[in-house]
């Protein structure tokens, strides 16, 4: 699901200055994008940078950065915690494997 994307030319000056910008971005941690659109950044992030050749003449960088949002990171074990003991009590018993009686009559 695309959240934003942005498409011109510009000139290579441009280009390295928005490269600084989103740079900087990122090492604070947040990236802005669009009118208001803010997206926080990991403190681990893949990264993949390709460089390809199209034609005799045309070239093309394209740089990926993905990570695992680090506030849905941080929710995991809360959620966790916040079970009742209701609930997990619920849970265990699922998961043990029912007894059986077995009866003799004489």
């Amino acid at each position: 699901m695309d959240i934003y994307e942005d498409e011109r030319t510009v000139s290579r000056a441009d280009l390295a200055a928005w490269l600084r910008q989103v740079a900087s971005q990122v090492e604070s941690g947040q990236v802005f994008y669009g009118a208001a659109g803010t997206i926080a950044v990991a403190d681990q992030v893949h990264c993949e940078l390709e460089i390809e050749q199209e034609g005799k003449d045309e070239y093309s960088i394209e740089i990926e950065f993905s990570w695992k949002n680090p506030a849905a990171e941080a929710e995991k074990p809360k959620a966790d915690a916040e079970k009742t003991d209701a609930e997990k009590a619920a849970a265990t018993e699922a998961d043990e494997e029912p007894e059986t009686e077995s009866s003799t009559t004489d």
